[in-house]
């Protein structure tokens, strides 16, 4: 007879991986990137804690309401500008972690409420999470004439991920969306107090 997987299980194996993952990124993922549309576009898949974010987006917008990707491409603009004209926040790697928590902490107490979230406090959560890592994105594009071609990129990888989390898991049970936020929940306390941990050594 052949062995099946539960959707516990399969969501655990998937953890483990994403947590190995995270665990061989340096504590500080980020520098200047260079090259044209295709960099642009493998750099938010690229770097972990940017896909996992996008992923939480896809989670966030399947079980709440769509508009929250119209709310992530805003918060998306509004922190590429503020990067790329210089604008910085203190320990933004910590905040970047923090924000995919936050938006899969959001989905596990829309999921478990017996009542309709506010779609406004659930869009500004999702718009800030995805500023703050838009920021980054800001800071590390190119300066010279490949900027335009790598916007284009990092915008067509960032959409691609989010949508394709968004409509791989509106098409599956409730549990597995709650399974994935549960490890991006998870994912992104280890990967905000991971630098803390090793600043303690």
């Amino acid at each position: 007879m052949p062995q099946t997987f539960s959707a516990r299980t399969l969501a655990l194996i998937g953890g483990a991986a994403a947590l190995a993952l995270l665990l061989d990124q340096p504590a500080q993922a980020h520098g200047i990137a260079h090259g044209g549309i295709a960099a642009g576009f493998l750099h938010p898949i690229s770097g972990v804690d940017h896909l996992l974010l996008l992923i939480a987006v896809g989670a966030a917008a399947s079980c709440i309401s769509t508009q929250l990707l119209l709310w992530a491409l805003a918060g998306a603009v509004g922190g590429g500008v503020f990067g790329a004209i210089g604008g910085t926040l203190p320990a933004h790697e910590f905040l970047a972690a923090l924000a995919i928590s936050a938006v899969a902490v959001l989905v596990l107490s829309c999921l478990r409420s017996k009542q309709g979230p506010q779609l406004g406090a659930c869009a500004a959560l999702v718009a800030s999470a995805v500023a703050v890592h838009a920021m980054l994105h800001g800071l590390e594009a190119p300066a010279d004439g490949s900027a335009a071609l790598w916007w284009l990129g990092a915008f067509a990888g960032s959409v691609l991920v989010s949508g394709v989390s968004y409509l791989v898991l509106r098409r599956l049970p409730l549990a597995w969306t709650r399974g994935v936020a549960l490890l991006l929940a998870l994912c992104g306390g280890v990967a905000a107090l991971g630098p803390v941990g090793l600043l303690m050594r």
